[in-house]
């Protein structure tokens, strides 16, 4: 393998690049307990360093897009994980729970590789041919968010709630370097100002495609990030779960993903964007359904709520590709811009389910409301779906 920072990059930095994000946002999720023991703070307000990380990666989204239309892919990437690798110091060595929730925030600037590698896919592919370069893509980069938390929770009963933050730092400054050595400029048709861009938007907001596109990754990902939002409440106040436990259940639904990005690669190119999405809100939507009514039917064994997770993380995994495909097709002079936003709005939506379904759970509702809400969100990304399936089945006919 021979690294040049002037081609085109190989996939293995790509996976890396977008990794960072999802790892370090779920690495540490087994710690939220140590965490709150050792700040001496609320299970709601140690939730917040889930649900403003979510925030600020979605602000940060709008930016990152704009910005490497008009100065390229490379250096967004390299500036923002730079800036990433101080966040997670501030973690480490914070001194109150502000200055901790601080680092988190800084730390979200690692989205850059998330939203810039499916900017980057469409520079280099089109059309489903990109879906599947995604669906690589983010198939190697579910490695991560599976085996982290895995990792994250023997590190936290061994080492405490810091080590993970040493993992996530390690690997950052890995990424950085394959960024630096491997990288090379992919936009080669930068837009000539962000005020440019900024007057662009309106033919953005204007387009139904993209539009449909991105509502159903915002509820489709909106199921897993209220899982991200109740899940560790759930192992910790309804199941009794240690970290540890915790980390090898949360694999479930990573697995899952790894799985649905798989299906994704192969076959998308035969059955369409439209086809694949459908089909993974469909999956979410009976593991979920099936769920419900185990647990209502008086199951207490975690595997009533984290085994059914696994369907959560296949279909998302056959859906996001393929949503995210088509956003950045919709305009594809607009393509950073297109993912920034669409990001923005997938991050934005999964905050507000994070912090709803934080605060339904309780040791007496058990495991219910946070399934429910999955199942409504999953619903919701059906619809938009079929408004997209409806909009191309009329572009078909000329309908207008």
């Amino acid at each position: 393998m021979i690294f040049n920072h002037k081609t085109p990059p190989y996939i293995l930095t790509l996976v890396c690049a977008a990794a960072l994000g999802p790892l370090a946002m779920n690495v540490f999720l087994p710690s939220l307990p140590g965490i709150e023991k050792y700040f001496e703070t609320t299970s709601a307000n140690a939730q917040l360093s889930i649900s403003l990380y979510l925030t600020a990666v979605a602000l940060l989204q709008l930016v990152f897009g704009p910005l490497s239309d008009k100065f390229g892919r490379r250096p967004i990437i390299i500036i923002a994980f730079i800036i990433m690798i101080l966040g997670t110091l501030i973690c480490i060595f914070a001194t109150s729970f502000e200055w901790f929730i601080a680092g988190r925030i800084i730390q979200a600037a690692s989205s850059a590789g998330l939203v810039l590698s499916r900017a980057i896919a469409r520079d280099l592919t089109k059309g489903p041919s990109a879906a599947v370069m995604i669906a690589y893509i983010t198939m190697g980069m579910s490695l991560a968010p599976m085996i982290g938390p895995v990792i994250g929770g023997y590190l936290d009963e061994f080492y405490g709630w810091q080590s993970s933050f040493y993992l996530t730092m390690g690997f950052a400054i890995f990424a950085l370097f394959l960024v630096i050595v491997d990288l090379g400029e992919t936009n080669q048709n930068k837009q000539s100002s962000i005020k440019t861009q900024i007057e662009a938007y309106p033919e953005l907001l204007r387009s139904r495609r993209f539009w449909g596109y991105a509502i159903t990754a915002m509820f489709s990902s909106g199921a897993f990030f209220a899982f991200l939002g109740g899940g560790t409440l759930i192992a910790n106040k309804v199941y009794g779960l240690t970290p540890s436990e915790y980390g090898f259940y949360f694999m479930f639904i990573s697995m899952g993903y790894l799985l649905g990005n798989l299906i994704s690669s192969r076959i998308t190119n035969r059955v369409g964007i439209n086809q694949m999405m459908l089909s993974g809100n469909l999956v979410v939507a009976m593991g979920l359904a099936a769920s419900i009514i185990v647990i209502l039917a008086g199951s207490t064994h975690p595997i009533a709520f984290f085994g059914f997770i696994f369907f959560v993380g296949v279909g998302n995994g056959m859906t996001l590709p393929s949503s995210s495909a088509g956003v950045v097709n919709a305009r594809p002079n607009l393509a950073g811009s297109a993912s920034g936003l669409a990001g923005s709005l997938q991050l934005g939506g999964g905050a507000i389910l994070s912090v709803i379904a934080g605060y339904t759970i309780s040791a007496e509702n058990g495991a219910l409301p946070l399934a429910i809400i999955m199942f409504v969100s999953i619903l919701c990304a059906s619809l938009a779906t079929l408004y997209v399936m409806r909009i191309e089945s009329q572009i078909s006919s000329g309908t207008p």
